[in-house]
């Protein structure tokens, strides 16, 4: 009977300590500032490994090529993508979480009227450098009225446009405020963007199995990354100091901060809040700091505090930029 039941405890253990084990691999591929894994800055590595440390699970994540992504997904080497853009259409028979961050491509350009384009039409024939972690997305690839220069990296894209030898870039917003930053530092004009974004997408992250816990496990995701765009992580692990988001699920986008960025006491400055869903804010708008609502700015910025006006570095490697910024 001890036998029994010391094998049986045998068996508890061993069954606690695996599941307790069990790593989920997900992957996705390279792009600048976004995802990396040679110690970059990589906004959506730190989201969802926040995420998932917050949920207790073990994640590990690895960027491969994106030749390569998908024969591992169908090999069952990785359980899924964290980085999956919806540019492209979704596959039957994965989960997908609800999306996680926004992707907003917006026209750049070094002459200011670019502000006036705000529809894919007027760029017809027009010359756009553009990296191919967007170029070769389907959404994209349908667009043939523009004469897409496409780029192997945002670098590449970046150096294409500054050479001048495409008068527009296409890329995200929150590339070309990281690309502003150095410019700005270096006491350079920065460029232009379009008045509205042209394309707009998501991140997703993605499950291949789509049995009751990988379900179970995609809900508790979705539900860490709410609580994580109204509590001021995402402003941290964006470094930008607002963010908007309908916070109370009453169609009005709210400014969500944190005290752990430094602030401007400039209300003017809510208009550079970079939006996380489709709300729109208003007088009624809430501001939410480090998950604690306040009814007028008045209130948030006394929690705030006053900063000395400073500007983060940009999370683009200024060594790398270094040639291009010079002969800006």
């Amino acid at each position: 009977m001890t036998r029994v039941c010391s094998f049986l405890c045998l068996l508890v253990t061993v069954f606690f300590c695996t599941t307790a084990l069990a790593q989920i691999k997900l992957g996705a591929s390279s792009l600048a500032t976004y995802v990396d894994n040679g110690g970059e800055p990589a906004k959506l590595n730190h989201i969802v490994e926040e995420a998932f440390t917050r949920m207790g699970e073990d994640v590990e994540l690895q960027v491969l090529r994106r030749a390569f992504l998908g024969s591992a997904l169908s090999a069952g080497q990785i359980d899924g993508e964290f980085a999956f853009l919806d540019l492209d259409p979704k596959k039957t028979g994965l989960l997908y979480s609800q999306p996680y961050l926004p992707l907003k491509l917006f026209v750049a350009s070094k002459r200011p009227d670019v502000i006036d384009i705000n529809l894919i039409p007027q760029l017809r024939d027009s010359r756009i450098a553009i990296e191919n972690r967007f170029a070769n997305t389907d959404q994209i690839r349908g667009i043939r009225e523009i004469k897409w220069s496409r780029n192997p990296t945002t670098f590449d894209a970046f150096k294409q446009f500054a050479d001048e030898r495409a008068p527009y870039l296409m890329t995200s917003a929150l590339l070309i405020d990281e690309f502003n930053r150095l410019l700005v530092k270096d006491n350079e004009e920065p460029v232009f963007r379009s008045a509205a974004p042209l394309i707009t997408g998501g991140f997703y992250l993605t499950l291949t199995d789509n049995s009751a816990d990988s379900a179970q496990l995609m809900a508790r995701f979705n539900a860490t990354i709410e609580t994580m765009q109204t509590d001021g992580s995402y402003n941290r692990l964006l470094g930008l100091p607002w963010i908007i988001k309908d916070v109370d699920n009453d169609g009005v986008g709210d400014y969500v901060s944190t005290k752990q960025l430094s602030h401007l006491t400039d209300p003017a400055l809510l208009t550079h809040a970079y939006s996380l869903d489709n709300s729109q804010p208003n007088t009624g708008s809430l501001f939410v700091i480090d998950g604690t609502k306040y009814d007028s700015w008045e209130e948030a910025n006394d929690i705030l505090g006053v900063t000395a006006p400073t500007m983060r570095d940009s999370l683009l490697d200024p060594e790398i930029y270094k040639k291009i910024i010079r002969q800006w």
